[in-house]
């Protein structure tokens, strides 16, 4: 049985939220509006309880480029909510990641939120972590997914422009933002980046030409989720990262997991040892020692 960590489901509560709305982000039917982009035809179809057979667990994931959580509280909350109560009354094998309001954090909130078996925090990329957030997580032992945020295309581009050219940069820009600023101040925090964090990992080179460092220092607890590329992309975060930091990522319905091409093993790690290190932590690690001769 493997995991899924990244997929998303619209709930009815969660569409009844959004057409409950008379400015961006809302639902006109299924038609999505939001500030600065044309309208937007959903598929009804991609957001009906799916065929989810073979998977342990599906971790659905707020659609953070909505900008829902850049909202005003009075907003955002409301949306929040709805994601929540939706995606905890699907049922197994889903499980839910906890979204939260940025415009004005708040702690507590989001220690009930959890409280109530949401599987850890997800934030756009976009967003600057909140210590006092990423407070909560650690003093669960519950992890953060970092999640492509708002993204404008400019004028005459394609549809495909915001998920290959600003989803990208936001992933790689956070991945090197943690690194940097982040870990030194939460040194037991998990982290997983979608779309394997913009491939940022190989430019380690690059790094150290500009005055970093790190090559072949690998931090155990930053995970990379493979949603959106395929063996080639996937094999070459091996070689840097190695394979116990990768994890299974399907970005569904817009997107099936990927294969990953390295073997038996090397799939097994991605789709059920690793996730359950990512979400499980220490309890994974103490309950591995345990079972070992």
């Amino acid at each position: 049985m493997s995991v899924d960590v990244h997929q998303h489901l619209w709930t009815s509560t969660f569409v009844d939220a959004l057409r409950a709305r008379t400015k961006p982000p809302y639902l006109d039917g299924w038609t999505l509006i939001l500030d600065g982009e044309p309208p937007y035809e959903v598929d009804p179809a991609d957001h009906e309880r799916r065929d989810t057979t073979g998977l342990e667990l599906a971790l659905v994931s707020l659609s953070s480029p909505l900008g829902i959580e850049f909202l005003p509280p009075e907003e955002c909350w409301p949306l929040i909510d709805a994601h929540h109560d939706g995606g905890l009354s699907l049922g197994e094998p889903f499980g839910v990641w906890a979204a939260t309001c940025h415009s004005e954090p708040d702690p507590d909130r989001l220690a009930g939120d959890l409280d109530r078996g949401l599987a850890g925090l997800q934030i756009p990329a976009t967003a600057l972590p909140d210590d006092r957030l990423l407070d909560v997580l650690t003093a669960r032992d519950l992890p953060l997914f970092v999640h492509p945020g708002p993204a404008l295309a400019p004028a005459g581009t394609p549809s495909w422009w915001p998920a290959l050219v600003p989803y990208v940069q936001q992933m790689h820009a956070s991945w090197h933002y943690f690194h940097a600023v982040v870990r030194p101040r939460h040194p037991r925090l998990r982290v997983c980046f979608a779309l394997l964090a913009g491939l940022a990992p190989l430019h380690s080179e690059r790094l150290i030409a500009r005055g970093g460092g790190g090559r072949g220092l690998v931090d155990r607890d930053f995970f990379v989720e493979t949603s959106s590329y395929g063996p080639r992309a996937i094999d070459a975060i091996v070689r840097e990262l190695g394979i116990d930091v990768v994890v299974n990522g399907s970005d569904a319905p817009y997107a099936t997991a990927p294969d990953p091409g390295l073997g038996a093993a090397a799939a097994h790690a991605i789709r059920t040892v690793n996730p359950a290190r990512l979400l499980e932590g220490d309890a994974h690690r103490q309950q591995t020692r345990r079972e070992t001769p």
